[in-house]
């Protein structure tokens, strides 16, 4: 798992969250093979977020997993921007 060093710089590897400019101003997207909190008032985004980041893992062979406490798989799909 990947901490590189650049010019004596620790760059970690990055997994590509699949929304248009984030992955640019976080560098190449969030730290691969570690934990992201995602936190936000209801009605934010978070689940939109995570369904996003899901979708682009899936498509490039990554694992993922969503926990919900409130929201059907049917509101899940609701929510998916595919």
């Amino acid at each position: 798992m990947g901490l590189k060093s650049d010019l004596n710089r620790v760059v970690l590897d990055k997994c590509l969250s699949g929304i248009q400019g984030l992955d640019e101003v976080t560098d190449g997207g969030l730290p691969k093979g570690r934990p992201t909190l995602i936190c936000g008032s209801a009605g934010c985004g978070k689940t939109m977020f995570a369904m996003q980041f899901l979708i682009e893992g899936a498509e490039n062979d990554e694992p993922g997993l969503f926990v919900s406490f409130e929201e059907t798989p049917e509101e899940l799909e609701k929510t998916s921007l595919h």
